[in-house]
């Protein structure tokens, strides 16, 4: 075996020096997030000169993960939940004055906030917010700098959620009676809505995302799926309801990722000034951008050749001329750089990971394995350095399920491999990115076919000989925290171990205890692919695909792992299956967080739980863990 670096926990999971870098509208600052008493804040510094950067917000319990810049250079907005409960205020800095702390400017206990900047209505903001009722979310505009919030918009009773022009027309996406997805157009002095299209609940799961104003209002663009193996960018004309096609790519979706939250890069890059649309990314194995404007085919085309990773976040000024971005690497995590398209130059403003060295870190390749129907299984094996034959597998599985993995760096990934272990992502059925017909597929198969993709998986590695049969363990949070659970009761022999992460072990629990912002959302989901637990015979069927209900079958070694504050996967979830297990005799490790919510954020907690899997694996699949060299 070679010689590779052995790398601490803390190399991998300490909080990155700098990272999520964008420059201000007028190009002369940039902000990013970094370390202020071991938690992620906002700092800004100039762009061209050499004074020191300044930390801007002081939050000591809980890192900042979003802040935005506004229009007026003098403001900052970021929000923030209280120990991981998802209830997000909305805060406001002002950066003329060091000395002010942060404003919350909703300051409402067990509200769930959100917002979106009004650049063509300068000190605006849309804010969504269910303040009147737990169970619908209304529309507000907020004065940023006086902090007033204005009702633009009560909801009538069925809207899920509010999105605006860059003007201020405001959308409204609803869920029907029978679960389809119906646009709409908010008409202010009638206070009702007006039916834009309706679209089959079915794709709602995976389609219609992004979903997004053009800059003049007329328009809506969304993503398609007029075909089944992809999706692609259209116009919905607000006046007619008749769709164009604008964007796609013979082969690829459009990258699903960016929708889920506004930290990940977005799948439509926009022009910072006017909103037109200026590119689409897609995603494969490998992201592609496809540039839809002949000037920023050029500013693309000198971004790309500054890092052979995939662009990931991306901003500029408001002048399209200086930029600030960031690459997704398997090996060089979030390398950043700034460009300035006027005269050429460019130069890495930072690595996030400074200390880590990209020669020891494994590579990710793509690799595409058949399931046992017939499916391709797109998916990524790491292996270990040094490693040339069978390893121990780690079978690490992806939440949502409406989710899929991607390239990239993952510090649990590498951690794994550098500790001797192959790790192998699989985009079971059910994962979005790769077309409508594969999503539905996975429909009734909780447990069933979504389960046996991933052991195909499994024996896919042991057949090319990357895997010992003897040594797999199985590793997920959320949905992946699930398909652990079913991994140790529905097929216990295949697992040496396993590791439960923030996962639901009774299905019809999980959906009764979801918050209740939430619950409109099912009908096209969980109640479409698992069912709906009021209905007896659907119930029946949830609990037959429930780990908690085949505890008996557990023989495998069993780490869990909670956030007492998670509203999605309540800490019930995990008390019952561990309370089950004790109850048999069985030992069973559980680790739970009072101050996390649905995965854990603040650097101590993260730092235990992978020292506590580092520790797990190694006894369990024969690793070497924290302390013993290579």
């Amino acid at each position: 075996m070679a010689t590779r670096e052995h790398l601490s926990v803390e190399d991998f999971f300490s909080p990155p020096t700098r990272t999520q870098a964008t420059i201000s509208p007028d190009g002369t600052r940039i902000a990013y997030l970094a370390p202020w008493r071991n938690r992620l804040n906002v700092w800004v510094e100039d762009v061209d000169s050499r004074r020191a950067a300044r930390c801007v917000t002081a939050d000591e319990t809980r890192s900042v993960i979003d802040y935005r810049w506004t229009d007026d250079p003098r403001w900052l907005l970021y929000t923030q939940d209280n120990g991981g409960d998802e209830n997000w205020h909305i805060y406001r800095v002002d950066l003329d004055d060091p000395s002010a702390r942060a404003a919350d400017l909703t300051p409402f206990p067990g509200v769930r906030t959100y917002f979106e900047l009004l650049p063509g209505c300068p000190g605006k903001a849309m804010v969504g917010m269910n303040r009147r009722t737990p169970e619908l979310v209304d529309a507000y505009e907020l004065d940023i700098a006086t902090g007033e919030l204005t009702l633009l918009a009560e909801n009538p009773g069925k809207v899920a959620g509010w999105f605006p022009s860059r003007t201020g027309d405001l959308f409204a996406f609803s869920l029907t009676p029978g679960g389809d997805v119906e646009l709409s157009t908010w008409d202010a002095p009638q206070q009702s809505l007006r039916c834009l299209a309706v679209y089959d609940g079915a794709d709602y799961t995976l389609s219609i995302w992004p979903m997004m104003a053009t800059p003049d209002g007329k328009g809506l663009w969304l993503g398609s799926n007029r075909h089944p193996d992809r999706t692609t960018l259209v116009r919905l004309d607000v006046a007619t309801g008749e769709e164009t096609d604008v964007d796609g790519h013979p082969t690829l979706s459009i990258d699903p990722m960016g929708a889920l939250a506004p930290v990940l890069p977005q799948p439509l890059i926009l022009s910072q000034r006017t909103g037109d649309l200026l590119a689409v990314r897609y995603l494969g194995e490998r992201q592609v951008i496809r540039a839809l404007d002949p000037q920023f085919a050029t500013v693309l085309e000198n971004l790309e050749n500054l890092s052979d990773g995939d662009l990931a976040k991306v901003s500029s000024d408001d002048s399209g001329q200086r930029w600030v971005v960031s690459f997704s690497h398997d090996r060089e995590p979030g390398v950043t750089f700034y460009y300035d398209h006027s005269t050429g130059e460019s130069r890495e403003l930072f690595r996030p990971f400074p200390h880590l060295n990209p020669e020891a870190l494994a590579t990710m390749s793509p690799v595409t394995i058949r399931s046992r129907d017939g499916l391709d299984l797109h998916s990524y094996l790491t292996r270990p350095t040094g490693v040339p034959g069978p390893a121990p597998l780690v079978l690490l599985v992806h939440g949502g399920p409406w989710a899929r993995d991607t390239w990239g760096y993952q510090p649990d990934v590498q951690l794994l491999a550098n500790r001797g272990y192959a790790v192998l992502q699989v985009n079971f059925r059910g994962s979005t990115g790769y077309g409508k017909d594969f999503v539905k597929a996975a429909i009734g198969e909780f447990a069933g076919k979504m389960h046996d993709d991933l052991i195909d998986g499994v024996t896919w590695a042991v057949e090319q000989g990357y895997a010992d049969p003897e040594r797999v363990a199985i590793f997920g949070g959320s949905y992946g925290g699930y398909a652990a659970l079913v991994g140790v009761t529905f097929t216990p022999e295949v697992f040496a171990a396993a590791i439960d992460y923030v996962g639901i072990s009774s299905l019809a629990n999980f959906m009764r205890t979801l918050p209740v912002v939430a619950r409109p959302h099912l009908a096209n989901n969980w109640h479409l692919f698992v069912g709906d637990p009021d209905i007896p015979e659907q119930e029946a069927d949830m609990l037959a695909r429930s780990p908690i209900t085949k505890v008996d079958r557990i023989r495998t070694p069993l780490l869990v792992v909670q956030g007492a504050n998670d509203s999605r996967v309540v800490q019930a979830e995990s008390d019952n299956m561990v309370g089950a297990l004790r109850a048999r005799g069985v030992d069973v490790e559980y680790m739970v967080k009072d101050d996390e919510g649905h995965g854990f954020l603040n650097p101590d907690n993260v730092i235990d739980l992978y020292r506590a899997v580092d520790r797990f694996l190694a006894e369990h699949l024969g690793g070497r863990p924290e302390g013993h060299a290579a």
